[in-house]
């Protein structure tokens, strides 16, 4: 059965005159960033066609993508190959959305967290959101511009480290990239502590005995 759109039902709720969604990109990738973004909706200029990011053509997210920055308040965040290996991807997730929810040019009264958890330290009351994304249009517009943002950050790297084709699978453990990191081995961009690339490192460094 097709799911309903998302609404402003639990932006409502909330009672909040301005309320962030806020949501991630880039949790399961072996390389890259994981970046966040929040966003607080102007009610009478939502763009069309707002949906969770994953069920729009990338060419659709990208022009979704310009209409949220001209017509809403946009912040973005991000958590390093770094920070997600020392703290883990959860921790760091929700770093990135503490820092999204910070950059945003005004304070929002409440926040719409997608996924089950609210992080800490954030700069006002939040909500967490199963599926947010599917549910709130604030949410759905965060995870199209975290998704586009981090698919150029993508693109950008992958232009650095040639070979590992970041700009088609944007970090994913794709075939093809689980057989780059065999053959041409592991970059700065990979995250240390997830498991195919752990276990790469692990097997080189007991070669090198």
């Amino acid at each position: 059965m097709r799911r309903p759109p998302p609404d402003r039902i639990h932006e409502a709720a909330t009672g909040a005159a301005r309320v962030a969604g806020v949501d991630e990109a880039g949790r399961g990738p072996l390389a890259g960033p994981v970046l966040a973004a929040a966003v607080v909706l102007d009610p009478a200029h939502i763009p069309p066609g707002l949906a969770d990011s994953k069920a729009l053509t990338p060419a659709r997210r990208a022009a979704l993508a310009v209409l949220i920055r001209e017509t809403a308040a946009v912040g973005l965040g991000a958590a390093s190959v770094e920070e997600i290996d020392r703290l883990d991807i959860l921790r760091a997730s929700h770093l990135a959305m503490r820092r999204a929810v910070e950059a945003l040019p005004l304070d929002p009264d409440h926040a719409l967290i997608d996924g089950p958890f609210v992080p800490g330290g954030l700069p006002c009351p939040a909500t967490a959101l199963i599926r947010g994304d599917a549910l709130s249009l604030s949410v759905a517009a965060a995870s199209i511009v975290a998704k586009v943002a981090r698919d150029a950050i993508m693109a950008g790297l992958a232009r650095d480290c040639p070979g590992y084709g970041w700009e088609r699978n944007m970090g994913y453990p794709t075939p093809g990239h689980r057989a780059a990191l065999i053959r041409l081995g592991v970059t700065p961009h990979h995250r240390r502590t997830f498991a195919p690339v752990h276990n790469i490192l692990c097997r080189n460094s007991s070669s090198s005995y």
